[in-house]
């Protein structure tokens, strides 16, 4: 809940053209667009025209009044970048026919649709790592973020060999599933 009130709160910086309201949004949201400009036949310079074009976008918008957010920041800006690259590049290639244009389009909504779940889910993963309690919790940590061997977490858990820290990761895999997925129900029924 916290993260939305957030957003909104960046959004009416930017429309009092707030500096570090803007700063912040740059911040999120730059390295998203440069790398997706970058990867689709750009530069770092067509990456900070394209994010200059989405800002102001974005700023039209907020100021207008009759704005209203459905989704992420992120995924807003995200898919202005990427409308406006799009039809930047069917400048360049004037021969691009008009139903390949339709087509951009259609895979904006469903990249966009795509971000937004993925979004989703990463949010719901965290939330269900935070409700999976100890030694779960840790043991996944020392496994997948500090790349630790199955010996080192039988040593530092204290379980007698790395088949039995096996064992315990997997029922601790199993649970962090079976959170996420009680979640994931409950989140889609809720939106």
């Amino acid at each position: 809940m916290k993260a939305e009130i957030n957003e909104q709160d960046l959004l009416l910086g930017l429309a009092k053209s707030d500096k570090k309201a803007v700063e912040t949004i740059y911040k999120e949201n730059y390295n998203m667009v440069q790398a997706l400009i970058i990867r689709n036949n750009g530069s770092s310079e067509d990456a900070k025209d394209i994010f200059q074009e989405a800002m102001i976008v974005l700023y039209e918008k907020v100021r207008s009044g009759t704005f209203e957010l459905n989704c992420q920041i992120k995924t807003y800006v995200f898919s202005v970048c990427r409308r406006l690259w799009l039809k930047r590049l069917q400048q360049v290639n004037r021969y691009t026919t008009e139903v390949n244009g339709i087509q951009d389009v259609i895979l904006v909504e469903e990249e966009m649709e795509a971000h937004e779940r993925r979004n989703t889910e990463f949010q719901l993963m965290e939330k269900s790592i935070k409700n999976l309690g100890e030694p779960c919790k840790s043991l996944l940590e020392a496994y997948y973020l500090q790349q630790k061997t199955m010996q080192e977490i039988a040593s530092n858990f204290g379980y007698t060999n790395a088949d039995n820290a096996k064992n315990q990761k997997y029922k601790c895999l199993m649970r962090l599933k079976k959170l996420f997925f009680m979640q994931y129900k409950n989140g889609n029924s809720n939106g």
